[in-house]
């Protein structure tokens, strides 16, 4: 990496600990400064990272990684606006898809779709009883998120390179991240969730990030 992209890294790190520490210990007012701020320190991040692997590729994660910082705003203030979070985090990751689509093209490999069909099948059946009203929103995302980590898979088994693997690194960071949100609201809070959440989904980001480099 170039030092601008480990200063920006660890400055990521650094904010997105704080977040994390606030969300269980407060103040309150650091998780309305860090949470964004540590989002926008991985589209610095992107931005700054060099030599593009796939042309078209830097600039759809970047306007994914803006839907994300969207869809953190949403998800941090007061008020129920899960639904407006939600559709943010599926633009991004249709951004996403697009984006790991670039190098081998869409449905490319599609027996890697079986195992995350098997993970996202059996998410679905977890939360299932517990969706109520949200059901179709819940299923559409789960199809787009999982449609996303099998791209990133299939373009790893296509390529095989260094930056196809952080791409895939984040999808399944990605994809932890999301569970873990989903059970943690649906199911139930349990102890422990925000570190997971937060620590999977910052990982995810900073991976997809790096994954623009050759």
């Amino acid at each position: 990496m170039t030092s601008t992209q480990i200063s920006l890294s660890v400055a990521a790190a650094a904010t997105a600990v704080l977040h994390v520490r606030a969300e269980f210990r407060g103040p309150r007012w650091c998780v309305y400064l860090c949470k964004p701020l540590t989002t926008s320190l991985i589209i610095a991040l992107a931005w700054f990272t060099p030599n593009p692997a796939v042309d078209g590729y830097r600039e759809l994660v970047l306007v994914g990684l803006v839907f994300s910082l969207a869809g953190d705003v949403f998800l941090m203030l007061p008020g129920n606006r899960f639904r407006a979070g939600l559709a943010s985090f599926l633009v991004a990751h249709l951004l996403y898809i697009a984006a790991f689509s670039k190098a081998v093209g869409f449905g490319f490999a599609p027996w890697t779709a079986v195992p995350v069909a098997v993970i996202a099948g059996g998410l679905l059946r977890s939360l299932w009883p517990h969706l109520d009203g949200e059901r179709a929103p819940v299923i559409a995302y789960v199809v787009v998120i999982a449609t996303m980590g099998w791209q990133a898979l299939s373009q790893w088994v296509g390529v095989e390179t260094a930056w196809a693997a952080y791409a895939l690194v984040g999808a399944a960071s990605f994809m932890l991240s999301d569970a873990t949100l989903a059970i943690d609201r649906f199911r139930g809070a349990f102890g422990g969730a925000p570190a997971l959440i937060l620590g999977s989904y910052y990982a995810a980001q900073w991976s997809i990030a790096l994954s623009i480099g050759r």
